[in-house]
């Protein structure tokens, strides 16, 4: 029986795929509401496309399903909508990139990468914090005190 159960749910499986939704990332929105990290590493009111932007680039199997909503989410705007599927681990059960064997490291990635996406920096006219502290690397423990 276990093998049945298997076949049907391999890692590379859509239907497998962790799913990320912006509220996850959303330094707006309360634990209640649906963050999942901390608020001095979530971002303002990320979008689906910023974290398969984001997610794909760092070579993720990603897939955006637009008009996914998160079921927390109150607000039936377009920007809030969607949600991003991205494939954590192989067949095997390893993790695609090593780098990210959880889905909270894909999270945190996600967040600490969003603010410097190209769309958000000529937004910020340049003044945004995230651009100083850009040069740090991975290493976001602890460093970012306020």
């Amino acid at each position: 029986a276990a093998a049945a159960a298997a076949g049907a749910a391999s890692p590379a499986d859509k239907e497998r795929f962790i799913c990320i939704y912006p509220a996850y990332l959303n330094n707006k929105k309360t634990i209640a509401e649906g963050r999942r990290i901390p608020i001095d590493k979530a971002v303002e009111n990320p979008t689906s496309t910023e974290i398969q932007d984001v997610c794909a680039a760092v070579g993720f199997n990603v897939l955006l399903e637009k008009n996914k909503m998160y079921p927390r989410e109150w607000n039936r705007d377009v920007q809030y909508r969607g949600r991003v599927r991205i494939q954590l681990k192989q067949d095997d059960g390893n993790p695609c990139l090593p780098q990210f064997p959880t889905r909270k490291s894909v999270m945190l990635y996600a967040a600490e990468t969003i603010p410097k996406l190209k769309t958000r920096t000529q937004k910020m006219g340049g003044s945004d914090q995230s651009l100083q502290q850009g040069e740090g690397g991975k290493k976001g423990k602890g460093k970012k005190k306020k």
